[in-house]
């Protein structure tokens, strides 16, 4: 708390000190003076038209759905399937094109390393298009 030192009062100064306030506001200035016209460019680029009566929009790929029970079994498409034969699949399905998107469900306490493992094995197969199932929250 500052102190009156030149009145005869001797009470509290009741005055605020606004240096720091103006210092404060002339860094904001220059910091909004220096990024203001950096803003204002944009980059123009031609962007594609979407067209749906284009060949690519008709050939529909059904995803790959691959669930993970918390014990570390695995249904490939609602079938058991081993580690081995997953990796098989995942080599062929990288080589179709358009490539098909991996559906990961994995249940809640399925612990992270075994979804880690597969997520890389489907990577080292070559495929891109890897996707995880939730379910929607709960309607209140």
């Amino acid at each position: 708390m500052a102190m009156a030192t030149g009145s005869n009062s001797g009470g509290p100064m009741s005055e605020i000190n606004v240096t720091p306030l103006v210092d404060v506001m002339l860094v904001l200035l220059i910091i909004f003076m220096i990024t203001a016209p950096l803003m204002s460019h944009s980059v123009t680029i031609d962007l594609p038209t979407a067209n749906p009566k284009t060949k690519d929009s008709e050939v529909l790929v059904p995803p790959l759905d691959l669930a993970v029970k918390p014990d570390g079994s695995m249904y490939f498409n609602d079938h058991p399937i081993t580690e081995l034969e997953l990796k098989a699949q995942f080599a062929v399905d990288a080589q179709r094109t358009p490539q098909p998107e991996l559906q990961i469900r994995a249940d809640k306490s399925t612990e992270f390393k075994i979804v880690k493992k597969i997520i890389g094995d489907a990577k080292d197969a070559g495929m891109v298009h890897v996707g995880f199932m939730t379910t929607a929250p709960a309607k209140e």
